[in-house]
């Protein structure tokens, strides 16, 4: 809903949703008024989220625009409190919250884990974590009375066992690390739950790095920890867990929501599906569509100007919080065209959508998270070709909050 705040701006603020809900029909009516709105953040903190994909997209690049969190005006003054729920985002060591050189140095260290050849050398075991895991849909099924969580036994356990295996997490560690990661991204969390989740993350993966330390391996967690050990500059030991804190909650609730809000797609438009399994579309289509049509990540912070920075004809001042709004730029008929509502894996785009980011902070695991939904959709829908939603969409329990984009159990009926 709107609140009475008064801006400069000529528009009435939008107070973020805090519990969650789907995005598109606010972000319908924000972008009908233009590119650029206002917001109230949690904590009646002002901020404003770039909608428009012409615009967020131009923004993304600016060189007067930053993510270092020294650059955040409210923070720097010291006026968050320790237990805001978007704290993390703002403030987490890490390539995230980093600008040009210092960003350039701590990206260089986990991107050979993600080339294009290092991630077509993963989809052997993929494939193989895939049809494992279909086993276990199955039977989760029989148990249910035909009825099984698909986010629960499928789209979450291939993708963080695939980002703990590469960066050589126990098992035995992923499924607290999958419950403290939703605490984070969720925007309503309780301030004294906020600090708690924080603290317990940073320690559990702490011991994880220490562990490592003492016992090194062939994975990612032992490269950093190598880099940290080198001495110099090149990684610092807050930045390696905030590392393995954007590694951990990247590497896998991205992918979790793509396939997720894939499979709603497919099930509620059964003749895209049939284009697909009739090899008249690809399933790399549906990957691309979904992203833009349901983006992963609704509303992604922070980026903030260094100087007053006058965006699609609206001023956003220095030092302000901005979120990017990628559904709602998913949707921009202005870019995608008048049918930008509609889902549809032959469409070819005008543009190039952004929900895997632009610019200098593009998603770094992109390529995985890409060939990861592709081979989970395919396996999942050759196995089940009458797999279909147990509860109608509109029954579904969406996400808690703004940034994370998708619904928290999705109970499916298999089939045969």
């Amino acid at each position: 809903m709107n609140t009475p705040h008064s801006t400069p701006h000529g528009r009435t603020p939008y107070r973020m949703d805090t519990a969650g809900g789907c995005p598109h029909a606010a972000n319908a009516r924000l972008l009908a008024e233009g590119a650029v709105t206002p917001v109230i953040l949690p904590g009646e903190i002002e901020g404003m989220a770039v909608l428009g994909h012409d615009a967020l997209r131009d923004f993304l690049t600016h060189p007067d625009v930053a993510k270092a969190p020294h650059h955040f005006t409210t923070l720097a003054e010291g006026r968050i409190p320790e237990g805001w729920p978007l704290l993390t985002f703002a403030t987490v060591p890490g390539m995230t919250t980093a600008d040009g050189a210092d960003h350039r140095r701590l990206r260089t260290l986990v991107s050979s884990a993600f080339t294009a050849r290092r991630v077509e050398e993963l989809r052997p075991r993929v494939e193989a974590v895939t049809a494992g895991l279909l086993d276990g849909l199955a039977e989760a099924a029989r148990a249910g009375d035909g009825v099984a969580d698909l986010r629960r036994h499928y789209a979450l356990p291939l993708p963080l066992g695939v980002i703990c295996e590469l960066l050589g997490v126990d098992p035995v560690h992923q499924d607290r690390l999958h419950h403290l990661s939703s605490l984070v991204v969720a925007t309503d969390t309780e301030p004294a739950q906020a600090v708690a989740t924080n603290r317990e993350l940073a320690e559990l993966l702490g011991s994880i790095a220490a562990a490592k330390a003492a016992a090194p391996g062939d994975d990612l967690i032992s490269a950093l920890i190598a880099a940290r050990d080198e001495g110099g500059d090149r990684l610092s030991q807050p930045e390696l867990i905030g590392t393995l804190v954007l590694m951990i909650i990247a590497g896998h609730e991205t992918t979790l929501n793509l396939v997720t809000n894939a499979v709603r797609a497919l099930c509620a438009h059964r003749d895209q599906l049939a284009l697909v399994v009739e090899g008249r579309a690809d399933w790399a289509d549906v990957v691309e569509e979904t992203l833009r049509w349901d983006s992963p990540v609704s509303s992604f912070p922070f980026r903030y100007p260094t100087r007053d920075l006058t965006v699609d004809g609206t001023v956003i001042p220095r030092g302000t919080p901005v979120l990017a709004g990628y559904s709602a730029a998913g949707r921009d008929a202005k870019a995608h065209g008048p049918d930008a509502d509609r889902f549809d894996i032959t469409r070819t785009p005008a543009v190039k959508h952004l929900s895997l980011g632009h610019g200098a902070h593009y998603c770094l695991g992109a390529p995985l998270a890409r060939m990861e939904a592709a081979i989970a959709l395919e396996a999942l829908f050759t196995r089940f070709p009458d797999l279909d939603l147990a509860l109608p969409e509109s029954e579904l329990t969406r996400h808690a909050g703004f940034v994370g984009n998708s619904v928290r159990a999705l109970p499916v009926r298999p089939g045969a």
